[in-house]
């Protein structure tokens, strides 16, 4: 894998980490927003905006969901936008799956936490990179990861590969991700990696660390392979164009 730097260690408490790096051509085959569409780009890492008690207890939200359903292989995913839920070795959708019975698996308290979580996150976001974040909206797919070392079933299940979200998703502009558990403690494996030409750079997760980045090609990224234990993520996803907009869960 070459030479690997560490960006973020778990026992640090980073205030704001940020590295701007060129930006990629990517941006160009989209249609631009001024003040929105990158213009600086780059990678930050910041532990102050999620506490680890709000991290804990979004996790929980995710334990919750996925308890109803998992991936047969090493990957699960709940996005309680669309309602999308990793069974066996399909999706079903929550919400028609169970009807009303959602009302007792997830609260008005967890759905508004969180709608902060999010804002904050947004907020955050739009400020280091100087844009405005009502320019920003939430985009799809923003879903929790469950990862734990079982073997893949179905491509769902591998996501190791290197990969550019801008690249594979079109209407990202901004990723974040908001990690909910901790590297080394609850799992092995499973950091973020950043693939430069010259060598590696990680994060290593830990509850309450949100990674943010600009989504083209000068972030090219992928995720170690889980060795043991469960890693808990939430990714977070921002577009500059309104018709790729999505509201806050629950839909509708």
């Amino acid at each position: 894998d070459g030479v690997t730097e560490v960006l973020a260690h778990r026992s640090d408490n980073l205030r704001d980490k940020f590295i701007e790096i060129p930006c990629s051509e990517d941006y160009d085959s989209h249609r631009r927003f001024a003040g929105c569409t990158p213009r600086k780009c780059g990678r930050g890492v910041t532990d102050v905006v999620i506490t680890r008690e709000e991290a804990e207890r979004i996790r929980r939200i995710a334990e919750r969901g996925l308890s109803l359903g998992g991936s047969d292989g090493g990957a699960s995913i709940l996005d309680l936008h669309s309602g999308a839920l990793s069974l066996g070795k399909h999706f079903v959708n929550l919400y028609r799956y169970f009807g009303d019975k959602i009302q007792e698996i997830f609260t008005e308290e967890d759905f508004a936490l969180y709608r902060d979580v999010r804002q904050r996150i947004q907020q955050r976001i739009a400020q280091v990179f100087g844009i405005s974040s009502s320019a920003m909206y939430l985009t799809k797919p923003t879903f929790f990861s469950r990862m734990n070392s079982t073997g893949a079933k179905t491509t769902h299940d591998e996501y190791w590969h290197p990969h550019v979200d801008k690249v594979t998703y079109g209407s990202f502009d901004y990723t974040s991700l908001l990690y909910l558990s901790d590297y080394s403690k609850d799992f092995g494996g499973g950091r973020f990696v950043f693939m430069d030409a010259d060598s590696n750079k990680t994060v290593e997760p830990r509850a309450g660390r949100v990674s943010f980045f600009t989504s083209g090609s000068e972030n090219l990224h992928r995720v170690e392979k889980v060795q043991w234990g469960t890693r808990f993520a939430i990714t977070i996803s921002f577009t500059c164009d309104p018709e790729h907009g999505i509201g806050d869960p629950p839909p509708g």
